[in-house]
C-alpha cells in the first residue's frame, strides 16, 4: 500500500482516479476493471474461419455477454478514414452500415456514390472539427464525436438551425489530458455540456482516445464515471486494440480500424 496526498490509502482493491471537474479522486473498484482486462484476454478466441468484421462482432458479443449486456447496443463504427471506396465495397456487401471518418473533405469525395447505393449507411465524424467545417459536417454526417469547444457549441447551433438537421453529438473529453491531442479538459466537461444545452443540441454521450500505451481501461472507467455524473448515457470509446475492454467498461460505441481494414500504410 502507499498513501495519498489526502492520506488515503490505496490498497488492491482500488484504483485511485482523479474525480473530474473537482481536483479530489474518487475510488473506482479495481476489481471491475481487473475482471475486464483478465476476461478481454480470454476473448482471442481462434476466429480464423471468420471475415475481419464477423470476428469482431464475435468479439463484441462475447465482450458484451461477460458483462452482462447485449450485442445489439454496442454500435460498431468501421473506421474507413484514408481507405478507398474499393476497400470499403467488401464490408457494405457483408451488411456493415455506420462509417467513420476523420475529415470533412474526405467523406465528401468518396461517400456520396456508396451512399447512392446504400442509402442506409450511416457515416459518424471521428476527427477534429473546424468551425468553419460545422455546416459541411452537418450536411454529411449522422454524428459527430469531436464536440470539444465553446466555438464549436456555437457553429453546430447555426448549422443546425440552417439545414434542419439535428445532429447527435458526443463531446470529446481529453482523457489523459494530453497536449497534443483536441478534447475538452475534464474539468471544463459540465461547462461545455451546459452550454450545449442550452444551444438545444442533440448530446449522445461522450468520447476519449486513452493515452497510447498504456492500460485503458482506467480511462475507460473514468469516462463513465464523468458521463453517469453528467446524465449521459453514450459512451464512444475503444478502437481496434482495446474495444473489447471498453464494451465490457460500458461502450456504446467502438471505432474499429485496422482490425477490418489491416494496418494502414505510412
Amino acid at each position: 500500500m502507499r498513501q495519498d496526498s489526502g492520506n488515503r490509502q490505496e490498497s488492491k482493491d482500488f484504483l485511485i482516479l482523479p474525480e473530474p471537474g473537482r481536483g479530489r479522486i474518487f475510488d473506482a473498484p479495481s476489481s471491475l476493471i481487473g475482471i475486464a482486462q483478465r476476461m478481454t484476454a480470454a476473448l482471442h478466441l481462434n476466429d480464423a474461419n471468420l471475415s475481419p468484421l464477423d470476428a469482431i462482432h464475435s468479439r463484441i458479443a462475447r465482450a458484451a455477454v461477460l458483462a452482462g449486456r447485449k450485442a445489439g447496443d454496442v454500435t460498431l463504427v468501421a473506421i474507413s478514414k484514408t481507405q478507398s471506396g474499393d476497400a470499403i465495397i467488401p464490408l457494405i456487401a457483408q451488411g456493415q452500415r455506420v462509417f467513420g471518418e476523420n475529415r470533412v473533405q474526405e467523406a465528401q469525395a468518396k461517400w456520396p456514390a456508396l451512399i447512392e447505393g446504400h442509402p442506409d449507411i450511416r457515416l459518424h465524424l471521428v476527427g477534429q472539427l473546424q468551425s468553419n467545417k460545422a455546416e459541411d459536417a452537418v450536411r454529411q454526417f449522422d454524428a459527430i464525436h469531436s464536440l470539444d469547444r465553446a466555438s464549436l457549441v456555437a457553429a453546430l447551433a447555426r448549422a443546425m438551425d440552417k439545414t434542419g438537421r439535428r445532429v447527435p453529438l458526443f463531446v470529446q473529453v481529453n482523457i489523459g489530458a494530453e497536449d497534443q491531442k483536441g478534447g475538452c479538459a475534464i474539468g471544463q466537461v459540465p461547462d461545455l455540456l451546459a452550454q450545449a444545452r442550452a444551444a438545444d443540441l442533440p448530446l449522445a454521450g461522450l468520447m476519449c482516445v486513452p493515452p497510447a500505451g498504456i492500460e485503458a481501461a482506467p480511462f475507460f472507467a473514468l469516462l463513465g464515471k464523468i458521463a453517469m455524473d453528467n446524465g449521459l448515457s453514450g459512451l464512444s470509446m475503444g478502437m481496434s486494440d482495446d474495444f473489447e475492454t471498453a464494451v465490457m467498461l460500458g461502450a456504446t460505441h467502438v471505432r474499429v480500424g485496422s482490425a477490418l481494414f489491416g494496418a494502414r500504410q505510412p
